[in-house]
């Protein structure tokens, strides 16, 4: 193999791009997960994770992948045969769907035609339809990484809140904690599920289950079997900073420096820097001519852009060309997207200058593959970044 100069540019939507200070950090001496030093570095994270997710309550912190958060919201708060509404708005909503299927749930689910996101106004036609509150659960997908569709949660609990409905409502935040307004508390979710690789800027090997009191008196009378997933000896011994069996020791240290440089940033501009790569990477996949899978200008996703290749040419054969030439691994279409979309990751440790190498590095590959393209898609995202930058500017002085 010939080397390849630089480095890897990751424009997936996760992992995403580890910041060097993130690796640097990690790369301590492993520590003894039952001394002190270790209880201080976790009741630290334990704490700044609250502040990401936007909540007063309980926080859990797996040695997992989302996918096992996922499992540890279903488990801890449900029993078998209980019936739970879901929504198919992407790939992995309908991996979750599955999930609570084997689980032994009662799921109904909502097809959409994965170019739209949750509908509220379907959320409260079924609970106004369920008078005898058979729905122990509401679960959504608040960004959905397949598709680059971002549902309102806040819709969702407006529309459970008019029906006066007791379920739970779970939330997947995987691809928007940290990169897309998020509110745990004022949304009144019981149990939001998000991991460690999208903007949290780290590894994969974090699940996070963020817990509301309702959710945690669910969880003294659900039966679905759970051992490692368990909150209760997770939080017993979280009080004291320790755990029930070993954590993922060095990723804390990642942790807390991650969470040091969004409080650097601060949250806020944090929020505003994804929504400018958001739009300008619109405005480039709209100049090239090229369609984005989102429909509805309202759920447009400020994580990542889903873009379908014209008829008849292959988005895996594109993405081969992106990567042989310029070592820019894009994301692949999923589920019924396979091999019609291409999708670009724009969160966690990305500045400016990062999305405009990745967009010339899509216009080049759109040339090079011989996909029908119209040129100026990288001058339409730069233009729209400093457009951004002025505005602010102004704000700023005014």
């Amino acid at each position: 193999m010939s080397y390849s100069s630089g480095r890897q540019f990751v424009q997936l939507p996760g992992p995403t791009n580890v910041p060097e200070r993130i690796l640097r950090a990690m790369s301590r001496p492993t520590i003894d997960h039952r001394g002190q030093e270790f209880a201080r570095l976790s009741l630290e994270v334990l704490e700044g994770m609250k502040e990401i997710f936007q909540t007063s309550g309980k926080v859990v912190i797996f040695p997992s992948s989302g996918t096992g958060a996922w499992e540890a919201a279903l488990t801890n708060t449900l029993s078998p045969g209980d019936r739970v509404l879901m929504f198919e708005v992407g790939q992995f909503s309908a991996l979750w769907i599955q999930m609570a299927a084997k689980l032994g749930l009662d799921v109904d689910v909502v097809k959409t035609d994965w170019r739209h996101g949750v509908d509220a106004e379907a959320v409260a036609s079924k609970l106004g339809d369920d008078r005898d509150h058979k729905y122990k659960a509401v679960c959504v997908v608040h960004n959905e990484t397949s598709t680059g569709i971002t549902s309102s949660v806040q819709g969702v609990r407006k529309a459970l809140n008019r029906a006066k409905h007791p379920a739970l409502l779970l939330v997947d935040a995987i691809s928007s904690l940290g990169s897309i307004d998020y509110r745990h508390d004022e949304w009144e979710v019981d149990v939001t599920v998000s991991g460690s690789q999208k903007g949290l800027m780290l590894p994969p090997g974090l699940g996070f289950n963020a817990i509301g009191e309702k959710a945690l008196a669910a969880s003294a009378s659900a039966k679905l079997p759970r051992c490692y997933w368990e909150w209760e000896p997770m939080l017993a011994q979280n009080v004291n900073g320790f755990f029930p069996y070993t954590p993922a020791t060095n990723m804390f240290y990642g942790l807390r420096e991650a969470l040091l440089m969004l409080r650097e940033e601060g949250l806020k501009n944090v929020l505003i820097r994804h929504q400018r790569h958001g739009e300008a990477t619109r405005r480039a996949v709209k100049a090239w001519g090229l369609e984005n899978v989102a429909l509805d200008p309202k759920e447009f996703s400020n994580s990542v852009t889903a873009i379908y290749m014209p008829a008849g040419h292959s988005a895996d054969e594109f993405r081969k060309v992106v990567l042989e030439r310029f070592n820019m691994p894009l994301g692949s279409g999923l589920g019924q997207l396979a091999n019609k979309v291409f999708r670009i990751g724009h969160l966690g440790d990305f500045n400016d200058a990062m999305l405009a190498g990745t967009l010339g590095g899509v216009e080049m590959g759109l040339d090079i593959a011989g996909v029908p393209y119209k040129k100026g898609g990288v001058a339409a995202g730069l233009d729209s970044l400093a457009e951004s930058l002025k505005e602010a500017t102004s704000t700023a002085r005014v």
